[in-house]
């Protein structure tokens, strides 16, 4: 995008003729008003549209929100002593965003009846002229109990600014801010970090969120706003040059903060124009057309403009968040009583509970110290951090020194042996990624420094992804975590060395946003570091085939039938030997988890785990591995007879039913399913349909079976029941047995959290599709409208077909919708086109599913009904359809 500077002239300051003290403001003068501020408005937006710089419209809106609001005032009280009109909030700083609120505080020593008239009058003008004010009215003493009782209160007083009344009142107001008890520095700190931590719980502690809040969100210009009352209260610095004066800040650190304010307040702008409303959030509504507006545009499909327009946001907001921290922890050293220094190794020393760096020279003189000192945190107990002279020679030597650290052998073998401690360095990890080390020592993690893909499925941008796997991997070693991860936290004691699996998760995603395979071109990126740090020529082969093959266990699991051997055998040759399956398992966990919290169930769990159990037990044999139908048929019998025997169920009468089940029942389910199934259908005595529900079966979800006379139509029907219950379908397979039964299996979660049902919902799926299936009337699914947040990310379906094994897979990837499974299998029915065998994946707004269909005479779709099927889904389930 171009930075061009335009220079374009601001709107003039409205002329007002002089008002007349308690006059009033007429009806015509209303209008003339009125009229005023939007021709205001109007030439405002036009100049921001030209390239005017939204800070200094911004402050022209609030020059000439003042004078308007001054005029109001004399016009509606006169010359009075005693009362007085403050601008406070961003008003008073003298910003006003184009749909900014007017907040405003009079204070009145001696509020009688006339004189609180008067302001009502003055007030409800203004918004009678189409100003949105927001006003309190305090006396002094009233003013003063408040602020010593709420901080946030006092917070406003800070920023007051007089627009017209009473001089003598300025000081008034100051001498209530300046009052040596009205919250002295440290407990504005602390009320002032409480209040930082309440605003960022709301938004998931982080700044990279989808849809971020620019004003509250972490890194957000409140944040900004915080340090300013924080150097006003504690270092009596208005502004943040005058914190670099008072050695808060080093220069290169206002810079960044400043640089990072007018992309936020710039964005901050545009948004306002484009929603017409007070609207802080970036909204996907409003993301492509402020990219296009602010002139992003697209380089290419993996780095599109509105992808760019978001990674300005999230670096600008990201870099303040981090300052926010470091800036908090100085002020909180500055509070500290002084401490006696410590000797810490030959270069540290520790004053109290901060770390810092004998040499001030240090860093300089030998980068690779830069890298041991975070080491020498992990090591030392009982420090909370650096010393605030420390942090800033980290970034003083990180600017100077650069990317040029990448090539530092010295740092480089520091960085390995930081990665050797496994677990305790992930802490360490994310602490240089803070400070912006890690981008240095890693240029191309500087890249994605922010970079954010444009969908629903990957909730946080590229490094904040990685350092929430590289969290993830740290919880595998925690025996805390055993029965949340208990296959992973197995695992990890296992491998002889950590930091494969760090660098893995290093790389995995670092070349997303350059055209191109990231999973390739992060392979060779993770070759060449791994030569640089010296690695073995086996355990670079090892990082860098883990980072090029690092989505192929999800895939597999979640696109492929893993019951069948074959499957499972391509899979193992893939893999090639049981280190490197563990490895990969631990990795793709880790990965989706860090994807989105949303992502991780335990269906996904069981799904991955069955296929690392099934994968080792193939890796264990020499040869390929026995495949034999006849076999496998035969222990999944036994094993599932060994469990109704167990219960006391009668051999024969198991026998009897099981002579109704095809084979595939036996080669596609788990023992344990076919013994629940079986005892479902003794239990029922012959009386049908039967609707069996298991609330949390073995395959990590609920399981819901449905043993019914086969008739077209049933499968659609369930679908449909499924979908007005708001249960997602994860997986489906429908059978028929050989005395003409439907044998279906779905396995279930709830569509609001993703969880197996509880045992009252479980009833209740129960009893309605019991009552539903027994009546002949077919189950038409919902109509409901799609989100806000899928309508922005529809796309047109895409559908493939193929013939294998005597039926038609179909391939279905197409945009979420509410809906779409029982859409989709209306369409089958009407089609004439049976399902055998559904998988269903969702991936954000995207959806990945397969299926096995044939006609009604269990043929596969000839060309023909394939084209027929084809365009009936596309008109039923394309962008414009809902």
């Amino acid at each position: 995008m171009s930075e061009a500077v335009t220079t374009v002239s601001l709107p003039a300051i409205p002329r007002l003729p002089v008002a007349v003290p308690r006059s009033g403001v007429s009806a015509e003068a209303r209008r003339a008003l009125r009229q005023l501020l939007g021709d205001l408005d109007r030439s405002i937006a036009v100049a921001f549209r030209n390239g005017a710089d939204a800070v200094a419209l911004a402050r022209r809106r609030s020059d000439s929100v003042t004078r308007i609001v001054a005029h109001v005032w004399t016009a509606c009280l006169g010359e009075v002593t005693d009362a007085a009109l403050f601008a406070i909030g961003g008003f008073g700083r003298g910003l006003l965003f184009p749909y900014s609120d007017i907040d405003l505080l009079a204070l009145v020593e001696r509020p009688d009846a006339s004189r609180l008239r008067a302001l009502e009058q003055c007030f409800a003008t203004l918004w009678d002229i189409g100003l949105k004010v927001g006003h309190a009215v305090r006396e002094p003493t009233q003013c003063k109990s408040l602020a010593a009782a709420d901080a946030s209160v006092f917070t406003t007083l800070l920023d007051a600014r007089r627009l017209a009344g009473d001089a003598t009142l300025d000081a008034t107001l100051r001498a209530i801010v300046d009052a040596p008890d009205m919250w002295p520095p440290k407990a504005y700190l602390h009320a002032r970090l409480a209040d930082r931590d309440a605003r960022h719980a709301r938004f998931d502690d982080t700044a990279y969120n989808l849809e971020p809040n620019l004003k509250d969100g972490p890194g957000g210009l409140r944040t900004i706003d915080s340090l300013r009352w924080l150097g006003q209260r504690l270092a009596h610095a208005n502004d943040f040059p005058q914190m670099v004066t008072e050695g808060l800040l080093d220069p290169a650190e206002c810079d960044t903060l400043l640089q990072a304010e007018a992309t936020l307040r710039r964005y901050r702008f545009a948004l306002h124009l484009e929603a017409r409303r007070p609207e802080e959030r970036l909204l996907f509504d409003y993301q492509r057309a402020l990219a296009a507006s602010l002139g992003f545009e697209d380089e290419h499909e993996k780095n599109l403009g509105v992808e760019q327009f978001m990674q300005g946001y999230y670096r600008a907001a990201s870099q303040v968040e981090r300052l926010g921290i470091q800036i908090a922890d100085r002020f909180e050293e500055m509070l500290e009583p002084p401490c006696a220094a410590q000797p810490v190794g030959e270069d540290f020393i520790r004053y109290g509970s901060r770390l810092a760096v004998r040499d001030p020279d240090l860093f300089m003189r030998r980068p690779a110290s830069m890298v041991e000192i975070f080491i020498a945190r992990l090591d030392e107990k009982g420090l909370i951090g650096f010393t605030a002279d420390t942090m800033r020679r980290i970034h003083q030597a990180t600017a100077i020194v650069g990317i040029k650290l990448a090539d530092d052998p010295q740092a480089l073998s520091a960085f390995l042996q930081l990665l050797k401690r496994g677990a305790p360095a992930v802490e360490a990890l994310w602490r240089m990624n803070r400070h912006g080390l890690l981008a240095a020592i890693l240029p191309a993690f500087g890249k994605v420094f922010g970079r954010m893909q444009y969908d629903l499925f990957h909730v946080y941008t590229v490094d904040e992804h990685t350092v929430r796997v590289l969290r993830n991997m740290a919880r595998f070693a925690d025996t805390a975590t055993h029965t949340e991860f208990p296959l992973a936290c197995e695992i990890w004691p296992t491998l002889p060395k950590p930091e494969i699996m760090l660098l893995a998760a290093l790389f995995h995603d670092i070349a997303k946003g350059r055209g191109g395979d990231h999973s390739v071109l992060g392979e060779e990126d993770a070759r060449e570091f791994g030569s640089k740090l010296g690695l073995p020529s086996e355990d670079i082969e090892r990082v860098a085939w883990l980072v090029r093959w690092h989505l192929l266990m999800s895939t597999t699991a979640q696109r492929q039938d893993i019951t069948d051997p074959d499957v499972v055998h391509r899979f193992a040759e893939a893999v090639g030997g049981r280190e490197r399956l563990g490895q990969l398992y631990l990795l793709t966990i880790a990965d989706i988890i860090g994807t989105s919290p949303r992502l991780w169930n335990a269906w996904k769990d069981r799904l991955l785990s069955d296929l690392y159990t099934t994968t080792r037990y193939a890796l264990r044999r020499e040869a390929k591995p026995s495949h034999g139908a006849a076999t496998r048929i035969a222990t999944c019998r036994e094993n599932a007879m060994q469990e109704l025997m167990a219960e006391g169920r009668d051999r024969t009468a198991v026998e009897k039913i099981w002579a109704g089940f095809p084979e595939s029942s036996f080669l596609r389910h788990h023992p344990q399913q076919i013994a629940w199934q079986t005892s479902a259908i003794l239990d029922a005595a012959g009386k049908l349909p039967l609707i069996a529900v298991h609330p949390m079966s073995v395959r990590g979800s609920t399981e819901l079976f449905v043993y019914a006379p086969d008739r077209d139509g049933l499968f659609a029907n369930v679908t449909a029941m499924l979908d007005r219950l708001h249960f997602s379908v994860m997986e489906a397979r429908v059978l028929s047995s050989n005395d003409g039964k439907a044998l279906d299996t779905f396995l279930l979660l709830e569509a609001e959290n993703q969880k197996p049902a509880s045992p009252e919902r479980a009833d209740e799926l129960h009893q309605r599709l019991q009552r539903a299936l027994a009546q002949s009337a077919p189950i038409m699914p919902p109509r409901r409208s799609m989100s806000r947040h899928l309508k922005h990310f529809q796309m047109a379906p895409r559908i493939d077909f193929q013939q294998a094994d005597g039926r038609t897979q179909m391939a279905l990837v197409c945009s979420d919708r509410p809906g779409l499974l029982a859409a989709v299998t209306q369409v089958m029915m009407t089609c004439e086109v049976r399902v055998h065998d559904a998988r269903i994946a969702t991936f954000g707004e995207r959806v990945e599913d397969f299926f096995q269909l044939t006609d009604r005479r269990n043929n596969p779709l000839e060309e023909t009904q394939q084209q027929r099927l084809w365009h009936a889904l596309v008109e039923r389930i394309g962008p414009a359809q809902e």
